[in-house]
């Protein structure tokens, strides 16, 4: 199987270097938008799939002889992929629930600063006010901003601080770690509100160690 996987490889080469390439790219775009590299790499599988079926249709038409891949069509039958890849994600139902829940609590919070920049940082995953931007409409990126917004909630909402909340005593730590918010929302000039000057991040820390539940 290795040894026809190999030939296979140094038969066509265009392919080979393409998914190569693509791979690369699509693990680096993962990193950025804090998508899963496993289902990453499952969305590359399939997009992978369907250039070959597409390629493989596009070829037997014109000749059924097996030949090394064409780098043209190969390009061209991945743009269609792409296409058809996208807009079969669309009509997946994961990622449209863009509700708030009722506040129904918040922490004791020691000043009103501190309230404003736990806003500005975190209440985006970890609160029912989230403001959803145009991109959680479109899939991956619907996926990966709900399941962001969802783990964020399950382990401390800040809007239901009337209900016990597993994770809320290592809210300061994550800041001071540089966990929160995570590089990713903010990369590229990305929520700009969020990023957060050394002095700001200093007083967050302080301001969520001083306020009830948010602190051992």
């Amino acid at each position: 199987m290795l040894q026809r996987i190999l030939e296979a490889m140094r038969t066509n080469r265009a392919a080979t270097i393409a998914g190569v390439l693509i791979t690369v790219i699509g693990l680096a775009a993962s990193f950025i938008i804090g998508l899963p590299p496993p289902f990453m790499i499952g969305l590359l599988i399939v997009f992978g799939l369907v250039t070959r079926a597409i390629y493989r249709w596009r070829v037997g038409r014109l000749d059924p002889r097996p030949k090394p891949a064409s780098g043209g069509m190969l390009a061209s039958s991945a743009v269609a992929a792409l296409v058809i890849v996208f807009l079969a994600a669309q009509a997946v139902p994961y990622g449209r629930d863009h509700s708030n829940a009722p506040i129904t609590g918040e922490p004791a919070w020691d000043t009103p600063k501190t309230r404003e920049l736990v806003k500005r940082a975190c209440f985006d995953c970890h609160s029912n006010e989230v403001e959803w931007p145009w991109y959680s409409n479109v899939a991956p990126l619907s996926w990966t901003v709900w399941k962001h917004v969802n783990d964020g909630r399950n382990k401390v909402n800040y809007s239901e601080f009337d209900q016990p909340q597993r994770e809320a005593d290592e809210s300061w730590e994550e800041v001071k770690k540089g966990s929160m918010p995570p590089p990713y929302y903010t990369f590229g000039g990305l929520h700009s509100d969020a990023k957060l000057s050394d002095s700001e991040l200093a007083g967050l820390v302080s301001g969520l160690q001083n306020t009830p539940g948010l602190s051992e």
